[in-house]
C-alpha cells in the first residue's frame, strides 16, 4: 500500500515537473542544414561521379571502375577480378572512387 502511494506522488511530481515549462530554460531543437545529396548530379548525368551498376561486362561510356558496395573495393580493367566483378556502381575516375570512400584491389 505504501509503495503504491510512493508512485502515485512520484508520477504526480513527474508530470508536474515536465508542464512547468520553465522559459528562461527553455532551448529551442537544433536547426539542421538542408540535406544535400552525396554525389554532384543526377545518376549518369555529366556532372555525377557514378552510375548505378548494371551489366558487369558492359561498361557505361566513360565509366570504366567497378564498385563493389559491399566489399568497399574498386577493380579498373585489366584487374584480376574486373571481369568477374558485378559492380553495384560505375565509377569514372579512381580518383572519385577514392573521394567516396573506396579502396583500389590488391590484385
Amino acid at each position: 500500500m505504501v509503495i503504491v502511494a510512493m508512485a502515485a506522488v512520484s508520477a504526480a511530481l513527474l508530470s508536474w515537473w515536465r508542464q512547468r515549462g520553465d522559459p528562461a530554460v527553455s532551448i529551442d531543437p537544433p536547426e539542421w542544414p538542408a540535406f544535400t545529396s552525396p554525389e554532384p548530379g543526377e545518376n549518369g548525368s555529366p556532372m555525377s561521379s557514378w552510375v548505378i551498376g548494371g551489366d558487369a561486362e558492359t561498361a557505361p561510356d566513360g565509366f570504366p571502375i567497378k564498385v563493389k558496395v559491399s566489399s568497399g573495393i574498386f577493380h579498373v580493367p585489366g584487374g584480376r577480378f574486373y571481369d568477374r566483378t558485378k559492380p553495384d556502381r560505375w565509377y569514372a575516375t579512381e580518383e572519385a572512387a577514392i573521394a567516396d570512400g573506396y579502396r583500389r584491389s590488391k590484385t
